[in-house]
């Protein structure tokens, strides 16, 4: 059945109150750093509950857009508040599971395999990924192009073709899972590190260290926001 002529919603409070923000920042001329104004007053001067502010923020938080410090204020990490639509992030909540389920499956055996069958070109491709993620953290970004060279490389490395078709046929779930994850704060450096411990396993030709890490690698991208928000109706 078509999914077209499905009930129609009003949209919610809270996304309301994003666009107004969004535009706020964009007339204010406000940049990464910049702090937004107390959930008490933004509450006030739009003539809503605090409430709907508050899972406004929480929608921002979760899209990686604003940091609430506790008891320091919300403060812009972009510089600007383009959210994505909500029904979308229901939508990605609802199927990201599936995806890190399959990640988990898939690639733990990749990573086995390609301790076993490892070539120094495999070793030296995950060496350059590797690399390019650290010099893209230390550019203050997420290291997303470096952290999908990585998982490439290991995939290329393990040499079973039915497998590479099976990540390749979910590739782009994974670069929704990847992009998720990235975003977490701390995550880049703390996924930097977890990649250095794979390939030191892989290049130890040690199969099951390997697959080890590359499980509580994946397991780490399963943590995030996403999948603690509710997008509840408005108070």
């Amino acid at each position: 059945m078509t999914d077209a002529l499905r009930p129609m919603t009003k949209q919610r409070l809270y996304e309301q109150v994003l666009e107004r923000l969004r535009q706020y920042v964009v007339e204010g001329g406000l940049r990464a750093g910049d702090r937004l104004p107390p959930e008490r007053d933004l509450a006030q001067r739009l003539g809503v509950s605090r409430a709907s502010v508050k899972q406004a923020i929480v929608v921002l938080e979760v899209q990686g857009l604003v940091e609430a410090r506790h008891g320091g204020g919300t403060y812009l990490v972009r510089d600007s508040l383009d959210t994505e639509p909500v029904e979308r992030m229901v939508e990605r909540r609802r199927r990201l599971p599936d995806v890190l389920e399959a990640r988990e499956a898939l690639e733990t055996k990749l990573a086995e395999l390609a301790a076993e069958r490892r070539t120094e070109d495999d070793l030296a491709a995950m060496r350059s990924a590797l690399a390019h993620m650290a010099e893209e953290i230390e550019a203050d970004g997420h290291g997303v192009e470096g952290d999908r060279l990585f998982h490439a490389a290991v995939t290329a490395a393990a040499h079973s073709s039915l497998l590479a078709e099976f990540m390749r046929s979910i590739a782009e779930q994974i670069a929704e899972s990847r992009t998720e994850s990235l975003r977490q704060p701390g995550r880049p450096s703390r996924s930097l590190a977890q990649h250095q411990a794979i390939l030191d396993a892989i290049a130890a030709e040690q199969p099951r260290q390997a697959a080890t890490a590359m499980r509580r690698h994946v397991r780490t991208v399963a943590k995030v926001r996403l999948l603690d928000w509710e997008p509840g109706e408005d108070e």
